[in-house]
């Protein structure tokens, strides 16, 4: 039966390609999972290195890419879902190619959205699981962030004994999430040069998970993130086992970092900016350690990563160049904020906010965004999307005046604005959420100056 099950699967992601209904990234998976029980853990279990999974509010997309890079430096045939597609469907869908001949994986990395890691793990049994992060995110799908960290806990405490579980030591919720597994590995950035002055107002999970009292940092590195601890019940942040001890922010084009792991130190020279990236990069590391691969053959797969559609990615436009920063949570952005205003120019900025589903409907975390240092460089702002007229709301608040924004809802329109009001030779930063991206990159593709995110990689 599964091998009907599996070909008609196959069949459907072909047929939605050929139909132009979108890459085939999560339907084949759909119908494989309704057709058969049994066909998923057949197809992972002919992977003779396992599966590893990587899971987190931001970053999956990135930090599976360092991996899956990684571990094709070491000459291995990784199976992953390069497409972003992080559902239970999304991974069936990366399987199905498993099974042929010339396509047998000698290992599997999959990113795996944060609410559907249980379903994930309690399916495919993994050898591995990176967690990177917990943040306020589509409060109207996921709830609190607690309740995420709770369900991470029972997954954890479900896992077989030979998983390998790595944990971010410098977010307090996912650190608490690996409490009591023994043999549970963390990694984090120990470099505090680029801390921030004090916790921003949009930050988290500012609380002990051990006696609910206020937590104290010593280092605040991004939202919730940072050197924590607890003065009233002594809960604190742990020495990483993966840990960046140096990390020299190269403005908006990358970073050069040194990670300690006992098995040496990892050096990179990333071509992804920002400290976000400079944690995944931390993140991937460990989980590339624990896999086997060498630390001079990671640093070399470090540096030559390169960005994942809408993240970090650049796109030249008629002399111009477009750089697509994704964000969809108050933490996100003002990663990316904090990004741009590295760039000492001019700045030419395109926010772009929708709400749909995959976006979250809920857009009133943009309030809680620090925009005001970047409204306040930008010599022209573009705002577009379903919700372009809250975005010009909020930086009306901000005190941008009328003259200096320009509403267009359509992502075509708002490109070519954009693009129009840069000077040749200029940068236009792109800060949109999830399916405003696609719709911005949609309209690039038509224009063959991109190709369409689920060929990312090929």
């Amino acid at each position: 039966m599964h091998r009907a099950a599996i070909a008609l699967a196959r069949a459907s992601g072909r047929l939605s390609r050929t139909l132009g209904q979108g890459g085939g990234t999560s339907l084949p998976g759909r119908v494989l999972l309704a057709l058969s029980t049994t066909a998923l853990v057949e197809l992972a279990g002919g992977i003779e290195g396992g599966v590893s999974t990587v899971s987190g509010t931001n970053g999956k997309t990135t930090t599976t890419r360092m991996v899956t890079a990684g571990l094709r430096a070491e000459g291995r045939r990784v199976r992953t879902n390069r497409a972003g597609a992080n559902l239970l469907s999304g991974v069936a869908t990366a399987l199905l190619d498993e099974g042929t001949r010339d396509r047998r994986s000698d290992v599997a990395i999959f990113e795996v959205d944060e609410f559907a890691l249980a379903e994930v793990v309690e399916r495919i049994p993994p050898r591995g699981v990176l967690l990177m992060n917990l943040f306020r995110d589509q409060l109207d799908r996921y709830g609190e962030l607690e309740e995420i960290a709770t369900r991470w806990q029972g997954v954890v405490s479900r896992l077989p004994a030979q998983t390998v579980v790595i944990v971010n030591a410098d977010d307090p919720l996912v650190f608490d999430v690996a409490r009591g597994r023994d043999g549970a590995l963390t990694f984090g950035i120990e470099d505090t040069s680029n801390a921030l002055g004090a916790l921003p107002h949009a930050a988290d999970s500012v609380r002990c998970r051990r006696c609910s009292q206020p937590l104290r940092y010593d280092a605040v590195l991004m939202g919730h993130l940072g050197h924590w601890h607890c003065d009233a019940c002594g809960w604190r942040r742990p020495t990483p086992d993966f840990a960046v001890s140096s990390a020299l922010l190269d403005g908006v084009t990358g970073s050069r970092i040194e990670i300690d792991t006992p098995s040496g130190t990892v050096r990179a020279a990333l071509e992804l900016p920002g400290l976000h990236n400079v944690a995944n990069a931390a993140g991937a590391t460990a989980l590339l350690v624990t896999l086997g691969c060498p630390t001079d053959g990671i640093g070399r797969a470090l540096s030559a990563t390169r960005a994942a559609f809408g993240r970090a990615e650049r796109i030249a436009v008629n002399g111009r160049e477009m750089v697509f920063l994704l964000a969809k949570n108050p933490t996100g952005a003002n990663e990316n904020v904090r990004t741009v205003l590295l760039d000492d120019g001019p700045l030419h900025v395109l926010l772009a906010l929708n709400d749909r589903a995959a976006d979250g409907r809920d857009i009133s975390w943009i309030w809680d965004v620090d925009f005001e240092p970047l409204f306040a460089r930008s010599a022209r702002l573009t705002l577009c999307g379903t919700r372009a007229s809250d975005l010009a709301l909020r930086a009306k608040y901000a005190g941008v005046p009328a003259d200096r924004m320009d509403v267009l809802e359509d992502p075509t329109a708002a490109i070519d604005h954009a693009l129009g009001a840069t000077p040749p030779g200029g940068r236009v930063y792109v800060l949109p959420t999830y399916t405003a991206m696609l719709e911005l990159r949609t309209v690039l593709e038509s224009r063959g100056l991109t190709s369409a995110f689920w060929k990312d990689g090929e």
